[in-house]
């Protein structure tokens, strides 16, 4: 007997640059029991590990299937990011065998989880104003990347609209953000947010501290933040309040463009481990920091989205509005 029931779920994935997490939903839910997660370096390309998949699901038979990817799409087609690996709606169905399938940026995915993740895995970071049903939300990530995606709510159904707002100039508010952006551009010809604000951009803040200092050293991301957490290190508190305050600088920006009443919430690895030092330094103050516009600012709330698998429920719930629709 097979282990699925066949034509009754949809299969998901998030594709990241390092692994792809592969599930099964019902509905808008995902089912935990079913997640595996795949090495890319281990796989040709995207087809071979849905092939995985199914076969490590007792053969199962999707009746729709989507995928969430860290890369620009455009009509049906993503380009990866940091994989080279060709990623488009045929090559989805010709590997799952459904014939409703979607292929989303990873931070659409996050704009569609949004109203469907448990509410502790959501975490309040600044309060807002009350607002209605249909107000716009705005989806942050900051993780191996920067991006975002704005989510609007419609009488047709949910719209998240993709973007590369990484790779926008930095902002510049101190001289020493200038010299941070001098830095930043010294190596890598353009002062980019992505190239602060993410993983490998809060190693460069640390290293760009080292040469202010005349005292050059190298820390990964993940060892700043436990120096941090553990307060062993002023140059990874620093560093850390530098990445703060510009991050809340950038989401500020990107709040008065996009107007996001129903809150801004932040997505990625990144932004999970900072949530619990956002306030200490300074997030709040640089968010706001907008001259007369700084008490409108307190319209919009900020809250951290803490589920690991949120792009997976937002496919989910994706697909589950398509076949609504049909």
């Amino acid at each position: 007997m097979p282990k699925h029931a066949a034509n009754t779920y949809s299969l998901v994935a998030d594709i990241g640059g390092t692994n792809t997490r592969v599930a099964l939903a019902e509905g808008k839910t995902i089912r935990p029991d079913t997640i595996r997660r795949y090495r890319n370096r281990d796989f040709p390309g995207l087809e071979s590990v849905i092939r995985q998949y199914v076969a490590d699901e007792d053969g199962v038979d999707a009746r729709a299937a989507c995928v969430a990817v860290a890369g620009p799409v455009r009509d049906g087609k993503a380009s990866m990011t940091n994989l080279d690996w060709t990623i488009d709606k045929d090559t989805l169905a010709r590997a799952t065998g459904s014939e409703t399938v979607a292929i989303l940026n990873d931070l659409q995915a996050q704009g569609h989880a949004l109203g469907h993740l448990a509410p502790q895995n959501v975490r309040a970071i600044l309060n807002g104003a009350e607002a209605g049903e249909h107000a716009a939300k705005l989806v942050i990530g900051v993780g191996t990347g920067f991006n975002a995606a704005p989510v609007y709510d419609t009488e047709h159904g949910r719209l998240v609209t993709p973007s590369e707002s990484g790779h926008a100039n930095l902002p510049i508010r101190t001289e020493q953000e200038l010299r941070l952006c001098q830095f930043v551009s010294s190596a890598h010809g353009f002062p980019a947010i992505e190239d602060v604000l993410s993983g490998r951009g809060l190693e460069r803040v640390y290293a760009f501290l080292g040469q202010e200092a005349n005292d050059p050293r190298e820390a990964s991301a993940a060892d700043i933040m436990d120096a941090c957490a553990a307060g062993t290190d002023d140059r990874s508190a620093e560093a850390a309040r530098i990445f703060t305050r510009i991050l809340g600088t950038v989401a500020g920006n990107l709040s008065l463009v996009q107007l996001p009443f129903g809150g801004v919430f932040l997505a990625g690895g990144v932004a999970r481990a900072f949530a619990p030092h956002l306030q200490s330094f300074g997030f709040g103050e640089a968010f706001r920091d907008k001259g007369r516009f700084a008490g409108f600012m307190g319209n919009f709330s900020v809250s951290v989205i803490e589920d690991d698998y949120a792009a997976l429920t937002g496919s989910a719930a994706h697909l589950s509005a398509i076949l609504a629709a049909t």
